[in-house]
This record gives structure tokens, sequence and C-alpha cells, in this order.
């Protein structure tokens, strides 16, 4: 389906994850950099805020991609369990839809 034949509110909240997962993406890699470097770090709580906000999907590619937050089991488990959360609401709603 093209982007133009999407309903302008479902553009909106794609755009709003797309917005969201760059931020936390980028928030990862700052706060990969700042441990490496003995900086202040990024709160685990404003991260997982960031991906239930809809960052998920680029807190999800972040992880490998910069190594990080991996082995904290945890923090996977929480983020796993936004992302499940997201997944099921999108369900749910477009069940709704039919």
């Amino acid at each position: 389906m093209p982007l133009d034949d999407l309903p302008p509110t479902l553009l909106a909240v794609l755009a709003v994850y797309a917005a969201m997962s760059a931020a936390t993406f980028v928030a990862y890699g700052l706060d990969k950099s700042h441990a490496r470097r003995g900086k202040r770090r990024i709160n685990e709580t404003t991260l997982h805020l960031l991906a239930l906000l809809g960052g998920w999907p680029g807190a999800l590619l972040a992880m490998p991609v910069f190594r990080h937050k991996r082995r904290k089991t945890s923090f996977v488990a929480v983020l796993w369990l936004i992302a499940l959360a997201h997944g099921g609401a999108w369900i749910s709603l477009l069940n709704r839809c039919d």
C-alpha cells in the first residue's frame, strides 16, 4: 500500500514511531559512548521511557549495533515487554478495524 493511501492519523502515528526510534537509537549510542569514556550516563528509566513512547524499534536495533545493554537481563526483559505491549495494541486495534 503506498503511503499516499494511508489515513492521515496512521501516517502521523508511523511518523512518531520513526522519530522516536531515531531518537532512541541516538540515545543508546550516546549512552554507550558515555559508558566507554566514564562520563555521566543516560538513566535506564529514560531509555525505557523513550522505548515506551514509540522508540522500541530503535532500541531493539541499537542494542546489537552498539553492543549495549544486551547482558542486563532485567533491562532487556522490560524492553521486550514494551515491544510486546505495542505489538499487542496494534493487533487489537487492527482487529477492531475489520
